[in-house]
């Protein structure tokens, strides 16, 4: 079961990276009106946490964080306008540089990810102009540039959920985001994020429903974990895994919302599912690639990593947790 401590009562965790069994990072925003969003680090398998926040963040809310190392990592805050933002620090959160900050009054950016190697990058916005809006790195973080559309289907009335930091995924040179609001649907680019190809997810949509987050074992093989936030106690057909034709297929229900998923590395076909807003919580594990599902513990949480003998997860109230695989 989950070994769960409290980090700082007064966070929402919703990012969340895992380097490995030992280290791990987390992000989230304030409880209270116009507090700081806030970065935290373990390096001991989570018996402690180091605060190592960027400085003047109050009212941000970091709803995705990305490392790939205990020193190096990237931290996006989420919002309307300048209200997205991307830090990074090279020496383990003791210093930190603003790399993006958007200027589009319109664009409220979601989720990132970075490819293998960790020089190239994504990060997705909600759409601007009826098109979802795509920025770009080349530098490993250092600088963001907003990419042409072109290549970007029509997406009036869809929106990203920040639910997880896991709406935008890369795994090999695939990269895929989720979106729902008018229609739930899957997108997905092997060119770096110049061109997209979208494809209907089994996902209900709405005004607080579709695609929360997204885990890919392998280019072709993946699930989808979402549901609707304005009935959060209901998990059916809350996942969705990949058919060998590239589309999508009802992977069945879960008893509480499915906001992150993760595979299990070393274990094929074992994924996890994390979920705790609303009345219902809970974790849930699939040992067959997500055709059917147990909850294995009444404790949930909003964002989900797994590595090879760790899981790592976090949520509400400022939790993080781990659980070790036998």
């Amino acid at each position: 079961m989950w070994s769960e401590s409290v980090v700082d009562a007064d966070q929402s965790f919703r990012g969340l990276d895992a380097v490995d069994d030992r280290t791990a990072w987390v992000s989230g925003g304030s409880l209270t009106d116009g507090g700081p969003g806030k970065v935290f680090r373990t390096t001991n398998g989570g018996e402690s946490w180091q605060d190592v926040s960027p400085p003047g963040t109050e009212g941000l809310g970091f709803r995705d964080v990305e490392a790939s190392s205990a020193r190096t990592a990237s931290v996006l805050a989420i919002g309307p306008g300048e209200a997205s933002r991307i830090y990074r620090t090279t020496d383990g959160g003791a210093t930190w540089t603003e790399t993006f900050r958007n200027t589009e009054e319109t664009a409220f950016y979601n989720c990132m990810d970075f490819y293998p190697g960790g020089k190239r990058g994504l990060a997705v916005s909600d759409p601007v102009d009826g098109k979802f809006r795509i920025i770009g790195t080349h530098d490993g973080g250092r600088s963001w540039q907003v990419m042409s559309d072109r290549g970007m289907p029509d997406s009036t009335g869809e929106f990203n959920f920040s639910a997880s930091g896991d709406c935008l995924v890369i795994n090999g040179r695939h990269a895929w985001f989720g979106s729902g609001g008018s229609i739930s649907r899957v997108f997905h680019s092997t060119d770096f994020g110049r061109t997209w190809e979208a494809t209907d997810s089994t996902i209900p949509a709405g005004e607080a429903a579709g695609v929360f987050g997204l885990a890919f074992r392998t280019p072709g093989e993946g699930l989808a974990v979402g549901g609707d936030f304005s009935a959060p106690d209901n998990g059916v057909d809350a996942t969705a895994v990949t058919t060998r034709r590239g589309g999508w297929r009802n992977a069945g229900d879960l008893a509480h919302l499915g906001e992150d998923a993760a595979w299990i590395r070393g274990r094929h076909h074992t994924v996890v599912v994390v979920g705790e807003s609303g009345d219902v919580a809970g974790s849930s594990i699939s040992l067959d690639g997500g055709l059917n599902w147990e909850r294995f513990s009444e404790t949930g949480f909003h964002t989900l990593d797994c590595v090879r003998r760790t899981c790592w997860a976090a949520g509400g109230n400022g939790r993080a947790a781990t659980l070790h695989l036998r």
